[in-house]
């Protein structure tokens, strides 16, 4: 078997002459490049202008003798600066893949170190055994590369939570809701490629010139992607929880807060009252409280005293303790 990762002509027309399976793997290829390799091939028109459009949903579309499916993969991005549609959808890796018994073509446009290293392998010697095992391994390792993506996810997450639980704030947020973006982009294409892998595993195992037995293959991808979608909805459900946490953080935080200004105004009430009432040109307190003794007295003391009372009664009514 023959492992290509450029369009040699030469070597093409050697390969289909001699009918020897080959997997040739293309990364951003132009518009024209792939139109000319449908010629060579025979592409159904359609499929040659799915294969040059991207950004579509998972799906498997069969043409006589040879099959478009278009699968993702997922690779680990950092935080962005901007955090917009286009830069969650950097974290998949889309694929188009053209099948039959005699070939198999990849075109993606981003890089995939994980689809690379597969392309070196096979290409030094490793042997898949059967054609559906060349087909089988890119899907497989497109699928395995979600864990990796997912395992970084839950990390933040646990980091997230304690970051929360100790000092909560417009930053733990943003996170939340960047995380919470990044599955969304995740599950958008992982339940839909979920559903197709049941009908993959028929129609790639029924194109002539593939090993009747490679259903066995296929069904192991679609035991991953049920795992890929069953962790993709439970790190959703604990953002959801992480939220909910945040909030009730921050919520309780306000609730001290306020409890403690209260507790301040609640003190200052009655200095405030007396102030007042010593401010008043009353007779009696301007015939009485003519001295400093007398003003400390029956201002400052009243003051005090009122304020010790009243801290008295927080403490015994338990209003201090948070």
């Amino acid at each position: 078997m023959e492992v290509l990762d450029a369009i040699d002509d030469r070597a093409l027309d050697a390969l289909l002459a001699r009918r020897e399976f080959f997997w040739l793997d293309l990364v951003g290829p132009s518009d024209e490049e792939v139109a000319r390799l449908g010629a060579r091939f025979g592409w159904h028109p359609l499929a040659i202008e799915d294969t040059q459009e991207f950004r579509q949903r998972p799906k498997l579309d069969r043409y006589g003798d040879h099959t478009l499916l278009v699968f993702y993969g997922a690779r680990d991005v950092p935080v962005p600066e901007e955090d917009t549609d286009e830069e969650n959808r950097r974290v998949l890796v889309e694929v188009h893949l053209l099948i039959s018994g005699d070939w198999v073509v990849t075109v993606r446009k981003r890089e995939s170190p994980e689809l690379d290293d597969l392309r070196r392998r096979l290409a030094s010697g490793e042997d898949p055994e059967s054609e559906a095992g060349v087909v089988y391994r890119i899907l497989d390792t497109l699928t395995d590369t979600f864990f990796p993506v997912l395992e970084a996810i839950d990390d933040a997450i646990d980091r997230l939570e304690d970051a929360i639980l100790i000092s909560p704030g417009a930053a733990q947020l943003q996170r939340v809701f960047h995380l919470k973006r990044k599955l969304l982009a995740l599950r958008r294409v992982v339940t839909p490629q979920r559903d197709l892998a049941q009908r993959t595993i028929s129609e790639i195992a029924d194109l002539p010139g593939l090993d009747p037995g490679s259903r066995d293959y296929f069904r192991d991808v679609y035991d991953h992607l049920i795992r890929v979608s069953d962790m993709v909805d439970s790190y959703r459900d604990l953002l959801s929880g992480t939220m909910d946490v945040y909030l009730s953080t921050t919520s309780n935080r306000q609730n001290a807060v306020m409890k403690q200004l209260t507790i301040v105004s609640t003190i200052f009430l009655p200095v405030t009252a007396l102030t007042g009432f010593f401010g008043m040109n009353f007779g009696w307190l301007v015939g009485h409280i003519d001295t400093l003794w007398s003003f400390l007295l029956f201002g400052v003391g009243g003051a005090l005293l009122a304020a010790i009372g009243l801290l008295v009664w927080f403490k015994r009514a338990r209003f201090l303790e948070s």
